[in-house]
């Protein structure tokens, strides 16, 4: 009993410590990115765009292509995870599916943005908007397939026996009992995929590259937060140095209020 205890309070005190180096780490950064994000930060930055050392371009762009993305991935991902729970059966394809979805989650997204410039940006000879949309929606769809998957099995099978008994349809018990129960979950996974992808660099600088103006037109460079704040970062003037320190602390407000609100929502599903 003391051997157990013992290797107890070592098992307990190294995950305390581990975490702290962990949270350590993450407040280093996140109080860096604060201290020279805010003391570059000001007003003009965001009513000018790249080309006149603003980020007004820059924000429309990210926020149009992941958008897009979300309005592609969404009915696909909820689609795919309604077969896999509702219509499968947990047959062969399922699990084929499953893992496939699961695969695709970790993939590196740097891999997901080679594969688009093969299939895609390769083809039509130019980067462009649509390029960076299309590797958006590849890494939102394996993300919402396994939330919705996993939200609609946590719906009690009584609600689907109710529909049943009220002489429901299979998709209309789906669509107006099933989905609705899960709603705060699903709503939850797609915020937290479009924080995911809102932040992405690797993959758009394979796709859509940037563009120094501001533009709507898909089919040419299109304007990147995060690619523009690697390029910046690069660049030898102290002035494009402080523009991607207050791009960077724009973009981690982003995506730090997207996760609080999925969170947010999640807690106050009642």
């Amino acid at each position: 009993m003391k051997k157990r205890l013992l290797l107890n309070k070592i098992v307990l005190m190294l995950s305390t410590f581990s975490a702290l180096i962990g949270l350590a780490f993450l407040f280093w950064i996140l109080g860096t990115l604060m201290v020279k994000g805010l003391s570059t930060m000001h007003w003009d930055i965001f009513t000018n765009d790249l080309v006149q050392g603003g980020i007004r371009n820059l924000l429309i762009g990210q926020f149009i292509m992941a958008l897009m993305a979300t309005a592609f991935a969404v009915p696909l991902g909820m689609m795919a995870g309604i077969y896999l729970r509702e219509y499968s059966n947990n047959n062969k394809l399922a699990m084929i599916v499953r893992n496939l979805s699961d695969v695709m989650m970790s993939a590196p997204s740097i891999v997901i943005g080679v594969f688009v410039y093969a299939i895609y940006v390769d083809k039509v000879g130019h980067f462009g908007g649509w390029g960076g949309v299309i590797a958006l929606t590849i890494m939102m769809i394996p993300i919402i397939v396994s939330t919705t998957d996993n939200m609609l099995s946590l719906v009690p099978k009584e609600f689907r026996e109710a529909g049943i008994a009220l002489g429901g349809s299979k998709h209309k018990i789906i669509m107006q009992i099933v989905v609705k129960a899960a709603k705060v979950g699903l709503t939850t996974g797609i915020l937290l995929s479009f924080a995911r992808v809102v932040g992405e660099t690797a993959p758009l600088l394979f796709t859509s590259a940037n563009n120094q103006f501001l533009t709507f037109n898909l089919n040419d460079q299109f304007p990147s937060l995060t690619v523009s704040i690697y390029n910046l970062a690069t660049y030898p003037d102290q002035a494009s140095k402080d523009l991607a320190w207050a791009a960077s602390f724009v973009l981690t407000v982003i995506v730090l209020v997207i996760n609080l609100g999925g969170r947010y929502i999640t807690r106050n599903k009642d």
